[in-house]
């Protein structure tokens, strides 16, 4: 079992949902979520983050046999 795909592979699913949620929040204007509009930005950036460094992991560990 390789750690750092597995650390890899929910860095990038985090990343998903963070960049689906800020681009809600975004695209609501704050009427059905919790964020306002420019508040929506902060998950958005922290989503393509984890799902860069995610994507980064996945694609440079190699594996283990």
């Amino acid at each position: 079992m390789n750690i750092k795909r597995t650390f890899g592979a929910i860095l990038t699913i985090l990343g998903i949902i963070g960049i689906i949620w800020g681009a809600y929040a975004f695209v609501m204007g704050g009427d059905g979520v919790a964020v306002g509009k420019f508040t929506a930005a902060v998950p958005f950036i922290v989503g393509l983050i984890f799902f860069f460094s995610g994507i980064g992991l996945v694609k440079t560990t190699k594996d283990q046999t």
